[in-house]
């Protein structure tokens, strides 16, 4: 009797916690190679200099980048690195660029609040003055900081392409709060929200921000096609960038520290052996 009376409850926590395991999950971000990846990869200069473009013109409206400066646009590297200015902070068109930002400042005569002219040594500035400014422009959602968002999300830059190109229209069933937009790619429980079978949630969250991108919402300088794919791709690797903008001056030193070790490692076997030579093991 007892091992029925178990084997009774376990069944009923089974139909109980059945609906649990139909919970769903983003889809799995697209497969995208990358110039960047790998050992050698290194960056594109157009396609940084093209995603500064896409990030200025479209995400910058709500999307803040505290940890990086415009002198860094300018460094090796960088999207605007010129090696005529080794300094960045010479570089002119780092420093057209960054005048045509304004920034919040303070009147060092008067104390009054003014907005001036970016300097190369400003960080990007926050288009909104706080947290309860950005929430209320964006329906109570917060826009993340882009600072190190490829670093900050699972599947890095493949996930943020993917999220970017991954608006589609909600399945049938699927019923989309005001204010909300559905995207297969973007992580959450969507149980709730689905009247079809349990068994067969749509993959997937919401997330307050509308499709981003749109064809020809960007014109590139250089002639590039500005289709969403490749605004997409770029502002992908400018974000890559910002997130590890010594990435390729690492990689450079790690292959010649590798060159070095391999060296080493083939003189310390010859010494060993012109020591050892004549010694019995």
């Amino acid at each position: 009797m007892l091992r029925k009376g178990i084997a009774l409850a376990a069944l009923g926590l089974a139909f109980v916690a059945g609906p649990a395991f139909s919970a769903s999950h983003p889809k799995e971000p697209k497969e995208i190679a990358w110039g960047f990846e790998g050992p050698f990869g290194k960056f594109d200069q157009a396609q940084l200099q093209r995603g500064y473009k896409v990030y200025r013109e479209v995400c910058a409206a709500c999307h803040a980048m505290d940890l990086v400066y415009f002198r860094t646009l300018g460094e090796k590297g960088g999207p605007f690195y010129d090696p005529k200015y080794p300094n960045p902070n010479d570089n002119p068109y780092v420093k057209a660029l960054a005048a045509d930002i304004q920034v919040p400042d303070v009147d060092s005569e008067t104390g009054d609040a003014i907005q001036r002219p970016a300097t190369t040594a400003d960080r990007f500035p926050n288009p909104f003055p706080n947290e309860a400014a950005a929430r209320g422009s964006n329906g109570g959602a917060y826009p993340p900081d882009l600072s190190v968002i490829t670093k900050a999300r699972s599947g890095g830059p493949r996930y943020i392409y993917s999220l970017l190109t991954g608006y589609v229209n909600p399945p049938a069933g699927l019923t989309v709060s005001p204010g909300q937009h559905y995207n297969p790619y973007f992580p959450g429980d969507l149980t709730a929200y689905w009247s079809g079978d349990h068994h067969k949630v749509p993959p997937g969250g919401f997330l307050a921000m509308p499709p981003p991108l749109a064809p020809g919402k960007v014109t590139f300088d250089d002639g590039t096609p500005s289709t969403v794919d490749q605004q997409a791709k770029d502002v992908t690797a400018f974000l890559t960038w910002a997130s590890e903008p010594k990435m390729i001056e690492r990689k450079t030193f790690g292959f010649g520290a590798m060159i070095y070790l391999l060296l080493f490692s083939v003189l310390l076997w010859f010494s060993y052996r012109r020591i050892w030579r004549n010694v019995a093991h």
